[in-house]
This record gives C-alpha cells, sequence and structure tokens, in this order.
C-alpha cells in the first residue's frame, strides 16, 4: 500500500521532508542571470545614441573638410585648378565632388568619378535626433557602396555646400567603432555586473540563505536550540525579519519542551493511576470500618479522612484534568468560605504546625457563589504555594512565618486574598506564572498549581492575579456572582 493510501480521501497528499526536491537555480543564480542581461540592455542604450552621435559627426568632418577645399577652390581663378590637383584635394577629403550654392546658382568646385545617380541624400541642417538614429542604421544594414550627397552650411555668404562621398568607407568606420563601443560594452557590464552582484549577494542573498539555512535545520529537529538563528544588529527589515525569527523559534522550543513534559507526565500518571485507584479504595473500605469505633477522637477525624480520601478517587478518576482541553463545568452555588478555608488549613496540615501562624480574616457569614471542591482545590493550590515559599525560609525567621487568608464582598463580588511572607514571586516567573509548568522559583513546586487555580478560577467567570508591592507573595482571587436571571431561569427549570 502506497503512503497515499492512508490518507483522508478528500485531503491532498502531503509533502514526504525526506525526499529532497530536484536542483533548481538557487537565488544567487537567479540574481547573476538577472544583473548580466539588464547590463548589456544599458550598454545598448548608450550604443544607440552613440553610433548615431559617430555617423553625424563623421559628415560634419566631411563637410568640414569640404568647406575647406571649397575655399581653396573658390579663391581660384575659374579653370586654373588642374585636374590632378582637384582629385588630390578630392581624395584628401575623401569626396567625389564638392558644390557650393551661392544665391540662385550652383558651382560645382570640383568633382572626380561621380556616380551615374546619386543612392541617398543627408541633409544635416534640420536633422532631428530620431532621423540621425535611423540614417545610421540604415547605412549599417546596407550592402554595396552607394553615393550619398551630404548637404550641409556653408561659410561666408554661400546658402550651403554639397558633398558627395562613397558610403562603404563610412559604414567599415562605423563597424571599427561598433566593435570598439561593444568591447568597452562587455567590459563595463562585466565589472558592473560583477559589482552589482557582489554588493547584492552580500546585502541580500547571505542573510537570506542564513534564514534557509536555520530554517530547514529548524524543521529537520524543532526541539533543539542549535539551530535557532542569530540575530543580526541590521536595522532594514531583513534584520527585523531574523529577530522575529529567532524569537519564534525560541518560543517553539520552550513549547514543544513544555509539550513533551506533560506528555511524558500524562504517560506517567496514566500506568500508575490504574493502581493508585485500587488503593485508595483500600483506604476507603478501611476508613470506612474506622467509623463504627466509638472513640470519640475516630469519630472527629474519620469523616474527614473519609472525605479526603473521597476527593483523591475523584481525582484519580479524572486523570490529568488539566491536560483536558478545560476543567468540568462547576456546580456552583451559594456556600459559606470559612467551612472551606478551615478544611483547608487541615488539609495542608497547619492546624497542627505551630512554626506557621495561620490568621483568617474572612467576614462572618461570607458566602460565594461556586463549586465547593473547585474552590477548596484552588484555595488548597495556593496555601501549599505559601507553605513550600515559607520553609525555604531561615529556621531564625520562625516568628515572622505567616499565612493570611481574607475574604470580604464587593456588592456581587466575592473577593478572596491569600498571603504569606516569604520570599516573594522572583521577576522572572512573573511574566508566566499561571502557565503550567512555570514554576515560581520555590523549591519542590511542580509549576502546576497556579495553572490549574487560575483554570478554575476562569471556570466561574473570575480572575486571579499576584498583588503588587505586598510583603512576600500575595494572590487575589475575585468570583462574581451569576447573573440574577440565570438564576431565575435555572429555578423555574427545576420547579418544572
Amino acid at each position: 500500500m502506497s503512503e497515499n493510501d492512508n490518507q483522508p480521501s478528500g485531503e491532498a497528499p502531503r509533502p514526504n521532508p525526506s525526499v529532497r526536491a530536484p536542483h533548481r537555480l538557487g537565488l544567487s543564480g537567479k540574481l547573476l542571470l538577472l544583473t548580466i542581461p539588464l547590463a548589456m540592455i544599458a550598454g545598448m542604450l548608450i550604443y544607440v545614441p552613440a553610433i548615431a552621435n559617430f555617423h553625424v559627426n563623421r559628415l560634419n568632418d566631411r563637410l568640414a573638410a569640404a568647406n575647406t577645399a571649397a575655399l581653396v577652390l573658390d579663391a581660384a581663378p575659374l579653370g586654373m585648378v588642374p585636374e590632378s590637383l582637384s582629385r588630390q584635394i578630392l581624395t584628401s577629403i575623401g569626396a567625389r565632388a564638392v558644390a557650393i550654392k551661392m544665391g540662385q546658382q550652383r558651382r560645382m568646385l570640383a568633382s572626380a568619378d561621380l556616380p551615374p545617380k546619386i543612392d541617398r541624400d543627408i541633409d544635416l541642417r534640420d536633422m532631428s535626433a530620431w532621423s540621425a538614429i535611423m540614417d545610421a542604421f540604415e547605412v549599417m544594414l546596407e550592402r554595396g557602396n552607394q553615393a550619398i550627397r551630404v548637404v550641409g552650411p556653408a561659410p561666408g555668404s554661400a546658402q550651403f555646400i554639397e558633398v558627395v562621398i562613397d558610403e562603404q568607407p563610412l559604414r567599415q568606420a562605423m563597424y571599427r567603432f561598433s566593435r570598439n563601443v561593444l568591447v568597452v560594452s562587455l567590459l563595463i557590464a562585466g565589472i558592473t555586473s560583477a559589482l552589482v552582484y557582489l554588493a547584492l549577494h552580500y546585502l541580500f542573498v547571505r542573510p537570506m540563505r542564513r534564514l534557509t539555512a536555520s530554517l530547514v535545520g529548524f524543521h529537520e529537529n524543532p526541539e533543539s536550540s542549535a539551530h535557532i538563528i542569530v540575530p543580526s544588529q541590521r536595522g532594514d527589515e531583513i534584520g527585523v525579519a531574523e529577530r522575529e525569527l529567532s524569537d519564534m523559534q525560541r518560543d517553539l522550543v520552550s513549547m514543544l519542551s513544555q509539550k513533551s513534559r506533560l506528555a511524558a507526565l500524562g504517560l506517567a500518571v496514566s500506568k500508575i493511576n490504574h493502581d493508585l485507584r485500587n488503593l485508595l479504595a483500600s483506604s476507603q473500605l478501611l476508613s470506612d470500618q474506622l467509623a463504627s469505633v466509638p472513640d470519640p477522637r475516630v469519630q472527629r477525624f474519620a469523616p474527614k479522612l473519609m472525605r479526603s480520601l473521597e476527593r483523591a478517587i475523584d481525582f484519580c478518576q479524572s486523570t490529568l484534568s488539566y491536560g483536558r482541553a478545560q476543567e468540568a463545568s462547576p456546580d456552583r452555588r451559594m456556600m459559606l468560605v470559612e467551612p472551606v478555608a478551615a478544611e483547608v488549613r487541615e488539609s495542608a496540615g497547619l492546624a497542627a504546625d505551630a512554626s506557621i501562624t495561620w490568621v483568617s480574616a474572612i467576614e462572618r457569614g461570607l458566602t460565594v457563589d461556586a463549586d465547593p471542591d473547585q474552590l477548596f482545590r484552588v484555595l488548597l493550590n495556593l496555601v501549599r504555594n505559601a507553605v513550600q515559599a515559607l520553609e525555604s525560609r531561615p529556621k531564625s525567621d520562625a516568628a515572622t512565618l505567616q499565612i493570611r487568608i481574607t475574604g470580604r464582598r464587593e456588592g456581587s463580588v466575592a473577593i478572596l486574598e491569600v498571603a504569606d511572607t516569604g520570599p516573594g514571586v522572583p521577576a522572572k516567573a512573573r511574566e508566566h506564572l499561571f502557565e503550567a509548568f512555570q514554576s515560581s522559583g520555590r523549591p519542590g513546586g511542580s509549576g502546576l498549581g497556579l495553572a490549574i487555580a487560575a483554570e478554575l478560577v476562569r471556570a466561574h467567570g473570575g480572575g486571579i492575579q499576584l498583588v503588587e508591592g505586598t510583603i512576600g507573595a500575595t494572590f487575589r482571587i475575585v468570583i462574581p456572582d451569576r447573573p440574577v436571571e440565570l438564576l431565575s431561569v435555572r429555578n423555574e427549570r427545576q420547579r418544572a
């Protein structure tokens, strides 16, 4: 059976992390392939106006040479310039003919081997940039040796000067210029691409590789802190991503460690739960027999022992109640607080312990709308934490060891406080004080008492908090009464 056969029909197949994806071009290679063509495009954008400018300058050079020759030829008497000298002048300026227009007359100053026709006319007096570019590329793309007539401004009183030149020498010069520009462009493109690549590689690719390596390593072993990224001191978005990733990885490692501890604890407790329940059941049978003993002391303590065993059996029945989604809903009723506080004192062993002073300052007749068993568990956890805090103090301070429980009512809200004169809660432990396995730092603490107490109080719609600025540690419990409307509805249902 294949791996996908075990998956639900409506669920997409999950990728197998052990199977590596085919090798693809990395971010660094993509960056290199991007910078090279961009540099080449920039070189082409420089080449196009450069070749057009070279073409125009070359033609202007021919016109300038023709203007010089025209001054010489025009100064000589008509017909006094030998043909051999005219040819030498035309050869020196690279032209076949030179003509000048003055007024209504066009005068041929010199000519040699004129072509039967002129293939193209170029007027430099009103040439636009786009026309210069188009003319330059037309010259380069054509074949053969066409004749070009170039018209430009003339010196003195002449209107313009004309010169007929061959296209092939101009094309060859443009080819040489293009070759030189290409070599320089390639060199500049290579250097620019290398500099851009190195800069982007250092600024972006290397940090992204660190982030990727940290993510891959953390995915392989999320419970290990070895692959947590060490954030740099960068102040940009990559530095923010590094710091946020580091915080997230640390939180995940802590959470996974806590979950593993919860799972191990649940497995261990579930193994001993069955045998522990049998032992408690046997103890409950013996306590039932003790109830028939006529001794007054036995008659006094037997009901309390039976009640403690019943609670213990109920706790075993709901093993790891904190590990469930939530505690059982409280069975709330209006109850007196003083009897519960007295039972908590006896269960914590403070009734016979003279080293710790128990002070009860609960208003007489104070009632609270709560579940009796759950309120007992809340107060017992807080008192036991207080006892552990006081036991950590030196024996020489026995005179100041005190646990104080107070209670009062403010309108429809009951407020209970459990205070001790111990060393208090360390500042480091206060941030996660009511989370599971986040011990307050006291020796012997399991880190579950405050978490269970907070969950039970929240189930009553109340809250629990550590009171600041007190000697030792003071925990305040606030439990509001249920709305009257809910009580009325419940009573009507019970009557029905």
